[in-house]
């Protein structure tokens, strides 16, 4: 499947959305799981441009969807500041919303929603993010 590069800008979320939902949908995914990928996706993509580029146009993120027999695997790439993903506080459930930390919330929606995601951080900067959803058996 396709590799593509959007602008890191808020805009490009809904691109990235539909380009995501085209791919899993091809992998085999129902409309519940694609949209849960498309979800994680697009909290990702939301994370990169805030926290990594630390603002609009300062970077692009490329895309890249891959399926199997088992599930679809999606790795996002960003040239932006790394971060320490140890660093951002667990999110504590059970508490109202309105109480919920700005920073976690976005990391554990992202590791509920998608069966492994993992952070790398090359020696060339930047962070790679791969995510991936199982199909159901």
């Amino acid at each position: 499947m396709p590799t593509k590069v959007f602008p890191g800008k808020y805009s490009s979320l809904a691109e990235i959305s539909d380009f995501i939902a085209e791919n899993t949908k091809l992998a085999g995914f129902d409309e519940k799981e694609t949209y849960a990928v498309q979800l994680a996706v697009d909290e990702a993509c939301s994370n990169i441009i805030e926290h990594s580029y630390g603002e609009e146009l300062a970077g692009e993120i490329e895309c890249d969807c891959q399926s199997s027999e088992t599930g679809i695997t999606i790795v996002l790439k960003d040239s932006g500041k790394p971060f320490s993903p140890e660093d951002v506080p667990e999110l504590e459930v059970g508490i109202p919303l309105f109480e919920v930390r700005e920073r976690g919330a976005g990391l554990f929606l992202m590791k509920k929603l998608m069966d492994e995601v993992q952070f790398d951080f090359p020696e060339t900067g930047g962070t790679t993010l791969t995510m991936i959803k199982n199909k159901k058996r």
